[in-house]
């Protein structure tokens, strides 16, 4: 009996140091959706978005920028833009969304998806002149 509880004890505290270093959730968070900065400048942001199989970024909204891209690289995704339905977005297909376009975007595969995003800012309008 006791190398059992003793076998039981060190399991659950090896569970407990694993999930104690896995950072804890943001609030607002999508699970499986991790973007990297690759550039940020004052007239310009670049992103690369790994997206985990069936991962979802929620609708939301960029009203620090001009427009941008969203460039799907892999996998396969799907983007609802404003109120219209959801539709593929193949590797290599670019969208265009102006300042304040409601968007969302899921992987509907079983792999895992990349998506690039490039940001014009609005201060790219000032710096031009």
């Amino acid at each position: 009996m006791r190398p059992i509880v003793f076998t039981l004890t060190l399991a659950a505290l090896y569970a407990l140091q694993i999930s104690a270093q896995a950072p804890a959730p943001t609030k607002g968070a999508n699970p499986g959706v991790h973007p990297t900065r690759l550039m940020d400048r004052a007239d310009v942001r670049v992103l690369h978005v790994d997206v985990a199989p069936y991962a979802v970024r929620s609708v939301h909204t960029h009203d620090d920028v001009k427009f941008h891209l969203f460039i799907p690289v892999s996998g396969n995704l799907e983007l609802t833009i404003g109120s219209a339905k959801p539709v593929e977005a193949p590797p290599g297909q670019a969208f265009y969304m102006e300042k304040g376009t409601p968007h969302g975007f899921r992987n509907t595969g079983a792999t895992p998806a990349v998506v690039m995003e490039v940001f014009v800012k609005d201060s790219a309008a000032t710096a031009q002149k």
